[in-house]
C-alpha cells in the first residue's frame, strides 16, 4: 500500500501513465459500478479519461468484485479523492523496449 494523501486521483493518474503502458489486450481500466439504485457522475470518469488520456473501453466492476480485484493488485495507492466511486484499477501492459 502506498500513500498519496491529498491528491486526486486524476492528477495521480496523470503522473504515472507516462511511466505505465496500459493493457493492449485485455480491458486495461476497471471503475466501480454504481450499487442498485444510485448512480455515477460521469464527471469522474470524463477526468480519469482525459488524465491518461484514454478513449477506450473502461469496465464497470461490481462493489464487491472490485474489492476481491484489488486485493490481488500489485500496489494499492490511496490518494485524497472524494469523489463517490472514484476508485479505478489499472492494467499494466508489457512497456516497449523503444
Amino acid at each position: 500500500v502506498l500513500r498519496a494523501d491529498g491528491l486526486g486521483a486524476d492528477a495521480l493518474l496523470a503522473a504515472v501513465i507516462p511511466l505505465f503502458e496500459l493493457d493492449v489486450y485485455a480491458t486495461p481500466v476497471i471503475m466501480m459500478a454504481p450499487v442498485p439504485g444510485d448512480s455515477l457522475d460521469p464527471a469522474v470518469e470524463a477526468k480519469y479519461r482525459k488524465a491518461l488520456n484514454y478513449d477506450g473501453e473502461i469496465e464497470q466492476m461490481e462493489r464487491y468484485a472490485f474489492y476481491e480485484r484489488a486485493k490481488k493488485a500489485y500496489a494499492v495507492v490511496i490518494t485524497g479523492e472524494t469523489a463517490k466511486y472514484g476508485n479505478i484499477i489499472l492494467k499494466k501492459g508489457v512497456t516497449p523496449l523503444s
